[in-house]
């Protein structure tokens, strides 16, 4: 009797192991993952020890700074979405909340705020402090011009932008604006708030804001060294891939004649 007990289950574990077996052949699979784990989890590669701060095999890239420079290309190219999963999921943020911050009152053209924010980001460069500080006052000077209100410019020229001792050249033409209207207008019109986040991520440090295509910067640099290198180069740039390295063959250098000069 206990022997046919015993038999009994161990068949029912042999069919239910074959149809495990069958399902895995026919390539579907169960809902509940081996060993109770999620799919999501079963995907992910497990990371290996000290490599956290680095990714490549020459071990030269920062993690952090490559996730980053990805993320601005992805907002660039309007992959909004992209880029905000990006940083969500590596942990690793394009900008600090300081720069975000300081970035949104400047599009919000909250100028006095802005400087302000500017002195909280961690700038050692005083003379860069003040260069940014000049661009941001003097988008406010033009602004409050283009309103008509031309006394609040004055003060903000005399009490702001003075102050700051830079570009006395600048300060005059600006000067200038309030003097003579029909110029004032054109030169007000020279740069919107986006250009003026443009030119103050030239003015700050890269750590603080990433410029502009930088990625795209990184990648034609790579394919014109490549294209340096090519002891055989005989073809057009439009020709050369991200898909692999750049090298011309033998085959590719002309051989046969075309023309005879006589």
């Amino acid at each position: 009797m206990g022997g046919v007990e015993d038999e009994e289950p161990a068949l029912k574990r042999m069919k239910l192991s074959s149809k495990g077996l069958v399902a895995l052949s026919n390539g579907s699979s169960s809902k509940e993952p081996v060993g109770g784990l999620s799919r999501d989890l079963m995907a992910r590669p497990l990371p290996s020890k000290g490599d956290e701060q680095v990714v490549g095999s020459k071990g030269v890239i920062k993690k952090e700074e490559f996730v980053r420079i990805i993320a601005k290309a992805l907002y660039s190219l309007g992959y909004g979405k992209s880029g905000a999963h990006l940083e969500e999921e590596s942990g690793i943020p394009l900008h600090s909340p300081g720069v975000n911050l300081f970035m949104q009152q400047i599009l919000d053209g909250n100028w006095d705020d802005s400087v302000a924010t500017l002195r909280k980001i961690a700038l050692a460069d005083e003379s860069m402090v003040r260069s940014a500080s000049f661009l941001i006052l003097e988008q406010k000077f033009f602004e409050l011009l283009n309103g008509e209100k031309v006394m609040e410019a004055l003060t903000t020229l005399r009490t702001e932008i003075a102050p700051l001792c830079i570009n006395s050249s600048r300060i005059r033409e600006l000067s200038s604006c309030i003097v003579s209207p029909s110029p004032r207008l054109d030169i007000a019109r020279v740069r919107s708030r986006s250009k003026l986040l443009e030119e103050l991520q030239k003015l700050l440090p890269p750590t603080v804001m990433i410029p502009e295509k930088r990625l795209e910067h990184l990648v034609e640099q790579a394919l014109i060294l490549q294209r340096e290198a090519c002891p055989f180069h005989n073809s057009l740039d439009k020709e050369m891939s991200l898909y692999s390295d750049h090298h011309c063959g033998k085959d590719q250098i002309p051989s046969s004649t075309l023309q005879v000069r006589k």
